[in-house]
């Protein structure tokens, strides 16, 4: 865990830079770099943003590089781009393959925190009012043990939409018949997340998890967000059960960050809509 916070302290003087940079290129040059370094630079496609974000093209031109979103996350998902990126440098996204989205912070931290709205908060304030709404119907706010908070948690993490997952059939164990017995990543992998079964509320790391399964459906077991998101089914092709995406999907990436196989064998698509809600 030392390594985790040296990681932070690097990301935090990182994002510290970047705002300045990012602000000067915002005071004058934005227009003019994109003529010059042309449209590849203001999108990039694989990049996987946090919860909330607005729509790209809107996204890499206002947000402020400022970090916080960072510096807030419980399990350290989201980096900062890198120079290299030309007008991407210095926003948020998230590598899930190395630390996933598992929503263990249970409120959207990221998007709470962010200064510009870049990352909208509103429709999972909607959503979650709509849900102390409901709760409110059965339940009595006069009396001992009025708490809509779980209720609301599942109504505000169910509508973001960071990605779709996507199974490569190719390389996946289960559309294989086969199974998965031992620790899916290696020793020194230092990804966390929360797993459903857990009778903690924190995230552990996964390289402290083992697994025995007869047909590999890690990707199932381990979604944060459950039979909504992605299921184990029968292929009326071949007769065998595999990974099903479902709409419910967020693109939280826990699958991809517990697939077992060399390779991913899942992979998170971001969306190309007008929000990552």
């Amino acid at each position: 865990m030392a390594q985790n916070k040296d990681n932070s302290r690097r990301e935090f003087i990182k994002s510290a830079s970047i705002a300045i940079a990012g602000l000067t290129l915002l005071g004058g040059g934005v227009s003019y770099y994109n003529k010059v370094a042309g449209p590849q630079f203001t999108r990039q496609p694989r990049f996987l943003r946090p919860p909330g974000a607005i729509d790209e093209e809107t996204f890499v031109y206002a947000c402020i590089k400022c970090g916080l979103c960072v510096q807030i996350c419980p399990v350290e998902a989201i980096k900062l781009a890198d120079l290299d990126e030309g007008l991407d440098y210095g926003t948020p996204y998230i590598d899930v393959r190395e630390q996933a989205c598992d929503f263990s912070c249970d409120s959207l931290q990221c998007v709470e925190t962010c200064p510009t709205a870049v990352l909208d908060f509103n429709p999972f304030e909607l959503a979650g009012g709509e849900a102390l709404k409901e709760y409110s119907k059965t339940h009595d706010a006069t009396k001992p043990g009025f708490n809509p908070f779980s209720v609301q948690i599942v109504a505000m993490k169910s509508i973001v939409k960071m990605g779709i997952a996507k199974v490569n059939e190719e390389s996946c164990l289960a559309h294989q018949g086969k199974g998965f017995k031992g620790n899916p990543r290696a020793a020194n992998f230092e990804g966390i997340y929360r797993s459903p079964d857990s009778n903690s509320g924190k995230p552990s790391p996964l390289s402290d998890k083992t697994f025995d399964r007869e047909i590999c459906d890690l990707c199932v077991t381990e979604c944060p967000i459950g039979e909504t998101a992605i299921i184990m089914a029968n292929d009326n092709k071949t007769g065998m059960i595999i990974p099903q995406v479902l709409d419910g999907c967020t693109g939280c990436g826990v699958c991809v960050m517990v697939c077992p196989t060399k390779k991913e064998s899942i992979i998170i698509e971001p969306i190309k809509e007008e929000s990552h809600v």
